[in-house]
């Protein structure tokens, strides 16, 4: 746990129990949590459904975890209401072996890492009046737009990761735009952060090729326009666009540091976090766009059926750049439909989706306003441009989308945390699959979970497969919530992965949780 995230915690804590903050409330409801997971696999990393979209706690092949948390929830009914909360974990996960690179001796050795035996998940503050809102520590971003339980995840908010530390305002829920009279209503947030992950990739990079990026900031918003939710059919339409900036670049060749680039956290790069321009320390910045930006176009229509439930479909187009804002990526994206029920039923949700991240644009990136000079003299019948090559969730610069190794945008994008080469960057961001979700109950006290995915990566499109690389991956799960113990909820997963994707073993894991919720009330 950093010194930031012990100041956090701390300040968190006198926050909840000593009613710290004005309220109007006679008392301060405080909810808790206490949990133990233990996870046990045939491979050396968790299978992916038991991995992926758990926001990076639980990745090792074995695991014995204990997680508590804390929280006064804000009450969004009240015009000026706060809330706060915090979140631990502790325990032993394994180790895994990654490779080094010793220059002195010029060979390569094991280099051991495990997750950290103690770290603070999340730890905020925030407050509203009226329709507004501020938050400020570690809490988990959730867009809303895809059915986290269900989906296979987010293309660039997804849970897969921990979350990031700072600061962010936005509209509390949808509100209704001025002057619609409550048939159109907006959401949307805007945050500028720091994810503390810069121990974390000096402690896994290979030190021989390519880069490492540290200490640089994260910039994250959304905003999404949605028609009158009361009516049959609803139609919601929005982008998200997030950006990895500042920070200092330091590449290696045959295991030398042969530059290093500091590239500035000033106005002008937090002003083009929302106006990407070109700038910066390094020639990428100068020449392209400063930053690694990775966004989304969101559209989803919902149709609420007489019975309650609601079927949906949905569409995320991705980009990196301005070719993929630009819609030149083909049928790239994330496709999906969903049902929901308001009841309780043997299936109360479904979701299958598509996902091809194959166009990316197409293999090439040219234009010749990148030519100098000499390489572009007066008179050159040049002038046309292709833009393309995105590369999804990698960048020149910076060492992927990812915190802690585990991508923020979609799981199904193999994360670097796997990369036991050291290599700090996505290998397999082109691929197409399939995915399902379904859950229900059996009964009052049991409820269940299915989820099954199928993919093929080709690599990148910079570093192709010799031959594609599939991965069919699945998992089980059963929760009982027992009515004799109020609070009291145990779960049991099995999971199984098939393919090559993660190497030439096939994963079987199980993990088992048991959790206590609670609250109680803090007399003011």
């Amino acid at each position: 746990m950093t010194s930031l995230e012990r100041i956090i915690l701390c300040l968190i804590v006198a926050i909840i129990v000593g009613g710290a903050v004005p309220c109007a409330a006679d008392s301060i409801a405080v909810d808790y949590s206490a949990t133990i997971t233990l996870n046990t696999g045939s491979s050396q990393f968790a299978p992916h459904h038991i991995a992926s979209n758990r926001r990076g706690t639980v990745t090792q092949q074995h695991s014995a975890l204990v997680s508590a948390a804390l929280w006064h929830k804000m009450d969004t009914t009240r015009r000026l209401a706060w809330g706060a909360g915090i979140e631990a974990w502790a325990g032993y996960s394994s180790s895994v072996d990654y490779q080094r690179y010793d220059v002195n001796s010029e060979s390569w050795h094991p280099n051991s890492q495990h997750p950290a035996r103690l770290w603070l998940q999340q730890a905020w503050i925030e407050g509203k009046h009226r329709g507004v809102f501020l938050t400020v520590g570690q809490k988990d971003i959730d867009p809303g737009f895809v059915n986290r339980s269900l989906s296979s995840g987010d293309l660039v908010m997804s849970g897969n990761a921990r979350a990031p530390i700072g600061a962010r305002a936005g509209f509390v829920n949808y509100q209704n735009v001025p002057f619609t009279r409550g048939w159109l209503q907006i959401k949307g947030e805007y945050g500028f952060y720091r994810y503390a992950s810069t121990q974390w990739l000096k402690h896994h990079y290979n030190y021989y090729n390519s880069f490492i990026t540290t200490h640089y900031w994260f910039n994250y918003k959304n905003i999404y326009l949605r028609t009158n939710p009361t009516k049959p059919l609803v139609l919601t339409v929005g982008a998200q666009a997030a950006c990895q900036f500042a920070g200092t670049v330091t590449h290696y060749t045959d295991g030398v540091a042969v530059d290093k680039i500091v590239m500035k956290a000033d106005f002008k790069a937090f002003w083009r976090t929302l106006f990407a321009g070109s700038g910066g320390e390094n020639m990428g910045d100068k020449i392209y766009v400063q930053g690694n930006h990775v966004g989304s176009w969101d559209i989803a229509l919902d149709y609420h059926l007489p019975s309650g439930a609601t079927l949906r479909a949905y569409y995320q187009s991705p980009w990196e750049d301005g070719s993929g804002i630009g819609k030149q990526n083909g049928f790239d994206g994330l496709w999906g439909l969903e049902y929901r029920s308001n009841r309780q039923a043997f299936v109360t949700g479904f979701v299958a989706e598509y996902i091809d991240l194959m166009n990316q644009s197409g293999p090439t990136h040219f234009s010749y306003k990148d030519l100098t000079d000499d390489d572009h003299p007066n008179g050159s019948e040049i002038g046309h441009k292709a833009t393309g090559s995105d590369d999804y969730y990698n960048n020149y610069c910076y060492n992927g989308y990812h915190n802690r190794g585990m991508s923020i945008g979609s799981p199904m994008a193999v994360s670097p945390l796997y990369n036991t080469d050291g290599y700090m960057r996505f290998t397999d961001n082109r691929l197409r699959g399939f995915h399902l979700g379904i859950m229900g109950c059996l009964g009052s006290q049991l409820q269940w979970r299915a989820l099954l995915s199928w993919r093929k990566s080709f690599g990148t499109p910079f570093v192709p497969h010799l031959e594609p690389l599939t991965c069919t991956a699945m998992m089980l799960e059963a929760t009982w919530a027992p009515k004799r113990i109020s609070g009291l909820q145990v779960k049991a997963q099995l999971a199984h992965d098939h393919g090559k994707l993660y190497g030439d073993n096939n994963n079987t894991g199980a993990l088992l949780s048991i959790t206590y919720n609670g609250n109680f009330s803090l007399a003011r």
